[in-house]
């Protein structure tokens, strides 16, 4: 690295105002005069500590008030002002103080984030210009990993378009930093681009994530456990959060990875050597027992709860608030899954942590993460048994239509697809306002969502979303009622393109029995045909819901493909009834009045007209 060469002196010298060109003194103009003060006094610290952060920092903290988008300006305004008039010897040491300033600014951790990573990129642009890949190879390599680092944070902007910067930028850094001449630099490279391919918007989801693997994978040839045991704990955590999110292969094999590449990480992260970074890992093994599949279910969220739990007790909200909403939202996720103790008091927990979550959590500090825990607490609102429902479902929209102030198609398009989704869900299920207006917002809703789904891009939530356009419409007020049922069996069977028995059995199952219920109500063809139609879907969805798999499921099934049998035309009447009475009977086995009393009352009042007729 060039060496700070420049007298504080010549630094004075160059920051007055006569020194700046007839172009940048109209732009300086326009800046408060301590904006004008601002920067000479930090490039003559940085010069006079060679960039010591001890220095450096509590000057900043002393002037944080103007350490905001007004300093990104006014530093543009300067360097293009004072480059002109230097010498080649100091137009680089300014390059070099500018660029320190831009390490320091951008892991400064007070002030506002935003404007912090700003001011670091045009630090970098800055210094690109002088220290260019021509004369200072690995200074300039150093510019790009570091603009690689800043964009792949940056706020401002649209993320898509930041991360694909931030690939380019590191990208940049490897075609001039060769394995056998800086190892560690290489291997630091991949590593960051390996981050910004795991975070990467554009092109193909599963692509991105094989990416992601193999530059982990090649920065621990280099980075190996006996010769940088730090470092290669670092990758094995990034490494198991890859796998966690993996779409190649098989699931359940990426997850047991996942877990193997954080345990690796634990036998270097101990929380008494490295507390921070233990209780990253411990929280991100919390993420992968959320989710795993392999061992029981229970079990698993039971691991995932405490595993956040302990990270907590390095969390705090006082040293880490960033870090310790991440896991409250974590938390949250898994309290809202648990299978164990109450389910009510569960989501009370979930929805509690969110709340908590949000305290940190905003929509100027962190719009995206606002945004996601707003879209969960109305997800755990919308499932939420104690309080009153129709305020439960209020407060869900509620939160849903805030996460769509930050989730635009634009920005968040997979992101913006599923608010929607479950937006229209909520409105399915409103108990206040007009009936009819909240199903057509949950068609209208369902529909948008319908963009980003494609079949081709999203097959499976494509498939759950046009079901849930099907039930929407089967019970829609307005339109023409024989035109609504048509287009609910239409959205049933396209769901069924995906939905196969094999793939997806139970969602497959519960298919087919709103695909006979739309049947049995169906106006349009002929009733005889419609009805043969609701009874072979029930029939079919039975062989997946079984007694002893799915008791609800199948004693409701059972009740409906009674009720089908009762209204059959084809066959022998009699012969119809008795296997109504027979479906109904079998319903009353699981229907008691002690578990299920309403459905228990429905099924008794059917089963006697059935036998009255």
């Amino acid at each position: 690295m060039l060496e700070l060469q420049m007298h504080n002196a010549s630094v004075k010298v160059l920051f007055t105002l006569n020194c700046v060109s007839p172009m940048a003194e109209t732009q300086a103009s326009e800046f408060k005069s301590e904006y004008l003060e601002l920067l000479p006094e930090i490039f003559q610290a940085i010069l006079s500590s060679q960039g010591d952060p001890q220095i450096i920092y509590p000057f900043l903290q002393k002037n944080l008030k103007k350490i905001d988008d007004g300093l990104v300006e006014e530093l543009k305004v300067w360097t293009n002002g004072i480059l002109p008039k230097l010498t080649t010897q100091e137009a680089q040491s300014l390059a070099v103080a500018v660029l320190i300033f831009s390490n320091l600014i951008q892991q400064f951790p007070l002030g506002n984030r935003a404007s912090n990573l700003e001011i670091a990129i045009a630090g970098y642009q800055t210094a690109a210009k002088i220290l260019t890949r021509h004369s200072f190879q690995e200074e300039w390599a150093l510019i790009q990993n570091s603009l690689g680092n800043a964009y792949l944070e940056r706020i401002t902007g649209e993320r898509l378009k930041n991360l694909e910067l931030a690939i380019q930028y590191y990208q940049s850094a490897l075609e001039v930093t060769p394995l056998e001449k800086s190892p560690e630099k290489w291997a630091d490279i991949q590593v960051n681009l390996g981050n910004a391919y795991i975070d990467r918007i554009a092109g193909d989801r599963a692509e991105n994530i094989e990416h992601a693997i193999t530059e982990y994978m090649s920065a621990l040839q280099i980075y190996t456990v006996n010769e940088y045991p730090v470092a290669w704990a670092g990758i094995q955590n990034n490494l198991g959060t890859a796998y966690r999110q993996r779409i190649s292969g098989m699931h359940q094999d990426n997850l047991e990875q996942a877990v193997a590449s954080f345990q690796n990480t634990l036998r270097i992260y101990t929380r008494e050597a490295f507390p921070l970074q233990w209780a990253t890992t411990i929280a991100n093994l919390g993420n992968v027992y959320s989710q795993r599949v392999q061992g029981d279910r229970a079990e698993n969220l039971e691991q995932a709860i405490a595993s956040y739990q302990l990270a907590l007790q390095v969390y705090t909200r006082e040293a880490f608030p960033e870090s310790w909403a991440r896991t409250q939202s974590n938390l949250a996720a898994a309290y809202a899954e648990r299978l164990r103790g109450d389910r009510a008091e569960n989501l009370e927990q979930a929805i509690a942590s969110y709340q908590l979550a949000l305290q940190v959590y905003t929509r100027e500090a962190f719009p995206e993460s606002w945004a996601r825990t707003q879209s969960n607490l109305a997800a755990a609102y919308a499932e939420r048994l104690r309080g009153d429902r129709a305020e439960n479902l209020e407060q869900a929209i509620a939160s849903y239509q805030l996460a769509l102030q930050v989730y635009t198609r634009e920005a968040f398009p997979e992101s913006w697809a599923r608010t929607q989704s479950n937006l229209a869900a909520a409105y399915a299920e409103r108990l206040r306002g007009d009936r009819a207006e909240n199903l057509e917002q949950a068609i209208a809703s369902y529909q948008l969502a319908l963009q980003v789904y494609t079949r081709e891009a999203f097959p499976e939530s494509w498939a759950r979303t046009q079901s849930n356009l099907a039930a929407a419409y089967a019970e829609r007020l307005r339109g023409d009622r024989a035109e609504n049922l048509e287009q609910a069996i239409a959205s049933y069977q396209l769901a069924l393109q995906v939905y196969t028995r094999e793939a997806f059995p139970e969602s497959w199952a519960r298919t087919q029995s709103n695909l006979a219920a739309a049947y049995a109500e169906r106006v349009q063809g002929d009733r005889a045909e419609n009805l043969e139609q609701a009874i072979a879907s029930y029939q079919l969805a039975l062989q997946v819901y079984t007694r002893e798999a799915f008791p609800e499921s199948w004693a409701r099934t059972q009740s409906n493909l009674a009720a089908a049998y009762a209204e059959r035309l084809r066959g022998d009447r009699a012969e119809n009834l008795e296997q109504a009475i027979a479906s109904y009977q079998l319903a009353l086995q699981v229907y008691t009045r002690e578990a299920f009393p309403e459905s228990w009352a429905m099924v008794q009042n059917n089963l006697a007209a059935t036998k009255g007729l």
